[in-house]
């Protein structure tokens, strides 16, 4: 019997979008489970006490008790360094591993690594967030070579509110900055209901959708040395490697 696979996953606490779309995915992949735990997130903004929420010792604890459900890989399925810079979210991988002995990954350094595999250097944009967090995005592609050749974003900053964007909004979004011709779209923040609709898209626009609930599964499924091309009917980027 093939040794089950558990993917850890840490959680922003208001989320209520990524759990149910990361357990289906995870059940597209024959013997994987998916296993959470949630650290304080309620608002996206650049004020002290917002940046404040995601201090290493807090997303540390969280990753502790993931630890103690033995799974194979740690994934930080949020966005922050998105706008912290992400470096951030090198560093935090490797305190986790220093941590307990458990490799990690992000939804942002995942989405990255995919950016790096098919060259993509036009990368469209479409978030919940406020202008302000969307401009530090934008520039901290630009210092990775990627040019965000069009964005959208729709101004929100209560964490808990993104999951009630509909998908018709998302849809509208999409078709709006595809209009520029980026080589793939990304749909960044994991508590966007984005990631069902990647197959429906791609048909429609013939643009690879990168949504970051996906990419945290990719990078997690990786990351433990499996493969994640059984996973299909969630967009192209499960076939990329």
């Amino acid at each position: 019997m093939t040794r089950p696979l558990r993917l850890g996953v840490l959680t922003p606490s208001s989320n209520t979008a990524l759990e149910p779309l990361t357990s289906a995915l995870a059940a597209a992949l024959p013997g994987t489970s998916a296993h959470f735990s949630r650290f304080t997130v309620t608002e996206i903004a650049l004020s002290d006490a917002a940046l404040g929420q995601f201090d290493d010792s807090k997303i540390l604890a969280a990753a502790e008790l993931l630890a103690d459900a033995k799974v194979d890989v740690i994934g930080w399925s949020g966005t922050s360094s998105g706008w912290l810079g992400f470096e951030r979210d090198r560093a935090l991988c490797e305190r986790i591993r220093e941590r307990t002995g458990i490799v990690a990954t992000t939804a942002v350094l995942a989405l990255n690594e995919l950016l790096a595999i098919k060259a993509v250097k036009r990368l469209a944009l479409v978030t919940p967030y406020t202008q302000d967090v969307q401009d530090r995005i934008v520039a901290n592609y630009a210092k990775l070579g990627i040019e965000v050749v069009a964005e959208r974003h729709l101004g929100i900053r209560v964490n808990h509110d993104f999951a009630a964007v509909s998908p018709a909004t998302l849809r509208e979004l999409m078709g709006e900055v595809a209009k520029a011709s980026p080589q793939a779209i990304t749909t960044f923040c994991t508590n966007l209901r984005a990631a069902p609709l990647a197959q429906e898209v791609e048909s429609t626009l013939g643009i690879p959708l990168l949504d970051t609930v996906s990419t945290t599964v990719w990078g997690m499924v990786r990351a433990s040395g499996a493969s994640p091309a059984a996973i299909t009917g969630w967009g192209e980027l499960f076939q990329w490697s």
